[in-house]
């Protein structure tokens, strides 16, 4: 498809969409100083809210205008009756949303695990609104049968069943995530409740477990620096090489990270996004 239909079509949606919690804005756009600095839009994870960016916030709001968006769902941004928790869906939601802002120049687009397949369509969608990606502990997921590696195929197939355990064991799966919240430094970075329980189950099936993250990455023309923890419980090594052989990627790898933005990666997240783009 032309980029321009894509555009378009995708473009089609936005008046519909909700409107989604602004969580963070550090900016004031009507100071001309607010107007010069680089703007930041970061986009968080399934189960989880703005609160997923507390240790990168303050290492770049000096410098760069922060803006943090909960998704369709989750933190503070609305359940919208039907809802199914595509990634269109939640694609088209961030648009408006960004576009209900009126920035005037391109912004760094940040997305951390689920964000980051979000993050990916939006720029493949809206690339003349993207400055640089910078994707968090992206959840590289492909199907089993289009593994040929006997190792990465076991991890993924397992990934799979696990999903498909949590979506289908409700008071198993709030009960464990109560636990594991209890034991996380940041509050409210992963929560699964009767609250939320449709959202997640929603975006877990039909953009984790069905995604199409590589081939929207290939359609981007941006910088992409990809960081993550070496630890990364989610993390299918063989899956995420490919990003790491597509043109304009660059990878950062944290060696005692796991999947959340702890302290040592927000250092990480922070420098990839204060660097300056590479020259073309």
């Amino acid at each position: 498809m032309a980029p321009l239909l894509r555009d378009l079509i995708e473009g089609l949606h936005d008046p519909r969409a909700p409107l989604l919690h602004v969580a963070i804005d550090t900016g004031d756009p009507k100071t001309k100083s607010d107007e010069e600095r680089p703007v930041v839009v970061m986009v968080h994870g399934i189960a989880s809210s703005s609160a997923t960016f507390t240790y990168v916030i303050p290492l770049i709001e000096q410098t760069h205008r922060v803006i943090a968006i909960d998704l369709l769902g989750f933190g503070g941004s609305p359940q919208p009756e039907g809802a199914e928790y595509t990634l269109e869906e939640h694609v088209a939601a961030i648009a408006h949303t960004i576009r209900s802002l009126h920035l005037k120049k391109q912004f760094i687009l940040v997305g951390h695990s689920l964000g980051c397949l979000i993050a990916s369509r939006y720029a493949a969608t809206h690339q003349d609104h993207v400055d640089k990606l910078v994707l968090v502990s992206p959840p590289v997921y492909l199907s089993p049968d289009e593994i040929s590696d006997p190792r990465a195929k076991a991890r993924m197939s397992g990934y799979l069943q696990a999903f498909q355990y949590f979506r289908a064991n409700k008071d198993f799966t709030t009960a464990t995530a109560s636990v594991v919240s209890r034991l996380l430094p940041i509050e409210h970075v992963m929560e699964v409740t009767e609250q939320n329980w449709e959202p997640f189950v929603k975006s877990l099936e039909h953009c984790i477990e069905s995604q199409t993250v590589i081939s929207d990455l290939a359609r981007v023309d941006r910088p992409v620096d990809v960081v993550y923890g070496r630890l990364d419980e989610f993390l299918v090594q063989g899956n995420l090489a490919i990003i790491g052989k597509m043109r304009g990627v660059t990878m950062h790898v944290v060696p005692a990270s796991d999947h959340m933005i702890r302290k040592p990666m927000a250092k990480v997240v922070a420098a990839a996004i204060e660097a300056a783009p590479p020259a073309s």
